[in-house]
């Protein structure tokens, strides 16, 4: 997307990209994406997914978009499946409903800059499976998660049942898809799945702030650090390492490093530019 469709996009609105379930609107750098089917808790269905994947790969060629917060609308992020739409599905649909949702999570997780979940109500299901794709989870006290597909006689579909356990821990992963209990807030905080709580009232704008001082560094950097630990996760430490020595040399070739090491040794504020 150019700069100028960009602009365009974010002028128009939601008419400009005939989108029924999101709505989006850009502060400064950072592109504030709701989840928006609020008669229905956010439910994700199969337009959702479409529209999200579609808004995730124009955005990933958008310079002037530097972050991304994904947020449910009026109160909620997503109760989940929207269980009217699938309940009558073939095995073949299924398959084919569970792809679309896992090459989302997967776009949203290798996106090149951070994308951070913000959580009130309600994160079920397939909204806990979106959240768990973002680089990370921050709420506020209203919050509640949880896996309640066993209690349909299903599972988690978009990758939940592999990033949940990778985020807390196999045993604490099979007791909460196993109970399908909800975690309040303070729970979600304790076991790892949440990094922060902030106050109702000020959820979004605190956490805007906080991608918008995340993204004042420098971006290259950043990138290759999301890509070193999404990565390196995966593999032994050994080859790991090795990865991330190469990314760090890698930072040297460009005008970020310089200048904002140059920035600091004369006492000034870095101008990065991505380059």
């Amino acid at each position: 997307m150019s700069c100028d469709l960009a602009a365009h996009f974010f002028q128009e609105g939601l008419n400009s990209k005939n989108m029924k379930t999101l709505q989006v609107e850009k502060k400064e750098s950072i592109a504030i994406i709701h989840l928006h089917r609020p008669t229905c808790l956010n439910a994700v269905n199969t337009q959702m997914l479409a529209e999200l994947k579609q808004l995730f790969e124009e955005l990933q060629t958008d310079e002037t978009i530097k972050g991304i917060l994904l947020i449910g609308a009026e109160g909620n992020f997503s109760a989940g499946v929207d269980l009217h739409e699938i309940r009558h599905f073939t095995p073949l649909e299924a398959i084919g409903f569970a792809e679309k949702g896992q090459k989302l999570c997967s776009l949203i997780e290798h996106f090149p800059r951070p994308v951070l979940a913000v959580v009130s109500g309600y994160a079920l299901g397939a909204g806990l499976e979106i959240a768990l794709s973002c680089d990370y989870m921050l709420a506020d006290a209203t919050a509640q998660f949880g896996f309640r597909e066993l209690c349909y006689g299903v599972l988690p579909a978009f990758g939940g049942t592999q990033r949940l356990p990778r985020l807390v821990g196999k045993s604490r992963a099979k007791e909460i898809l196993f109970t399908g209990q909800m975690i309040a807030a303070e729970k979600a905080l304790q076991i790892g799945l949440v990094n922060q709580l902030f106050p109702q009232q000020s959820l979004q704008d605190d956490v805007l702030k906080q991608l918008q001082k995340i993204c004042s560094y420098g971006l290259l950097s950043l990138q290759m650090g999301k890509e070193v630990i999404n990565t390196g996760y995966e593999i032994n430490l050994n080859a790991a390492c090795k990865m991330e020595r190469d990314a760090f040399a890698v930072c040297f070739s460009t005008e970020d490093q310089k200048e904002g090491m140059g920035a600091f040794i004369e006492k000034r504020q870095p101008n990065f530019r991505g380059k």
